[in-house]
């Protein structure tokens, strides 16, 4: 049995760390899209305005495009009913406007999918199958057929991504500390037998880690290197991805702090700097990149603005235009709003706002960045949230959607 980034350090199982909060979890609403949050009041961020560059600036400035009206589609990420899970991804629309998601059934036959991800094409869901025998698995999105499960040569895969060709399916094994990929079929979207594996066997664990637990892989703005977070190792690993044999080789390797506990890459679009949310030390490092040479550098540790106490961060995001980043905090049940200057080299903490329940495990924008939506692991529910173009700004879109363990909300 794996150990949980928060409860292994603990003695927990990182599933059992999940019924355990399901457990504690608090009741939630029954309904989304009620104009006024739960508590009748209106949350918004202060105001903060942060330097930015002249193409951002204008952005914001520039008329806005009318809202689409049509709902959208929303596939939400759970653990197994053994967990107090759901039965398998759960389907749902939103409206793009109003943030308010309807429940729409279940895609059956895909065990603990605790994270999700699209192919570049919009045909093809991929989920993550966080069991002892990981594994990766394919669903054609038009009639919701499984294509099928490949295995991921590893336990507890928690996070997967599509290289921006479209070819290839890359995954993080968490209990092994390894990451793998498998190829994309063309035409159907199905995945093919893995062709690389690499497992983190260096350096050591870092205090407190019983070995390497690998929580990431993502592919570089540029296309060039693809970039593996371990929290066991306190390490990010750069690989460069051959795009004709799906293979990995090691390019270069950037330390955190011992013991810091780094879980989540996010890039600024200019590409040349990554923000690194820390889960065990409550930090964001901002770091440079060199798309030539695939090396990351992290700068100094952040504070997260959530006071003391760990508040165990889970994800970092950044919009489009660069000019804000917005960090999950699952112990502060929080989002921290941070203004983006100097053309991606610093970040300025402006605010923390409520995320609306417990322990939000994952964000995402909406395609059009408009919406913010945080999958809340305790509570069993999903909140949005309307995002200010011009001012970061986080307004509550309502009431929390109820949902099982949501670890993963993906909006289309």
């Amino acid at each position: 049995m794996t150990s949980d980034p928060v409860g292994g350090r603990r003695g927990w199982s990182r599933r059992g760390f999940v019924r355990a909060a399901w457990a504690a979890a608090l009741p939630v609403a029954a309904g989304c899209g009620d104009p006024s949050p739960a508590d009748g009041s209106e949350r918004s961020a202060a105001s903060g305005s942060p330097s930015s560059s002249p193409a951002g600036e204008a952005a914001r400035k520039a008329s806005p495009t009318p809202l689409p009206t049509a709902p959208r589609p929303l596939y939400l990420g759970t653990y197994a009913p053994a967990q107090g899970g759901g039965e398998g991804i759960g389907v749902a629309t939103y409206e793009p406007g109003t943030g308010r998601i309807t429940g729409d059934g279940t895609i059956g036959g895909v065990g603990d999918p605790s994270y999700l991800a699209v192919h570049p094409d919009g045909r093809t869901l991929y989920a993550v199958d966080e069991r002892d025998e990981g594994g990766v698995t394919a669903v054609r999105l038009s009639d919701r057929r499984v294509l099928g499960t490949r295995s991921t040569g590893g336990a507890a895969p928690c996070q997967l991504s599509v290289h921006p060709g479209g070819r290839w399916l890359l995954s993080a094994n968490y209990g092994s500390g390894s990451v793998a990929v498998h190829p994309v079929d063309p035409a159907s979207g199905a995945l093919g037998e893995r062709t690389a594996l690499i497992a983190h066997d260096s350096p050591a664990p870092g205090p407190g880690q019983d070995g390497p637990h690998a929580h990431q892989i993502v592919t570089s703005p540029d296309g060039g290197h693809v970039l593996a977070v371990d929290l066991g190792t306190d390490t990010v690993y750069t690989y460069r991805l051959d795009t004709a044999k799906g293979t990995l080789t090691e390019v270069s390797r950037a330390s955190t702090r011992a013991g810091a506990g780094p879980r989540h890459l996010t890039f600024h679009p200019g590409g040349r700097y990554a923000y690194l949310a820390c889960e065990l030390d409550d930090t964001v490092v901002v770091c440079r990149y060199d798309p030539d040479s695939g090396r990351l550098t992290p700068g100094d540790p952040q504070s997260t603005g959530t006071g003391s106490g760990t508040s165990y961060p889970a994800q970092l995001l950044v919009t489009a235009d660069g000019a804000y980043a917005f960090l999950a905090n699952r112990g502060h049940d929080s989002l921290t709003r941070y203004g983006v200057e100097a053309g991606g080299a610093r970040l300025r903490l402006l605010d923390t706002v409520p995320v609306g329940g417990e322990f939000p495990r994952q964000i995402a924008f909406s395609p059009d960045g408009r919406l913010l939506f945080a999958a809340l692991q305790r509570s069993g529910a999903v909140s949005v949230f309307h995002v200010d173009g011009a001012s970061g700004e986080l307004r509550s879109a309502g009431r929390p959607f109820p949902s099982p363990v949501a670890v993963c909300a993906l909006p289309l």
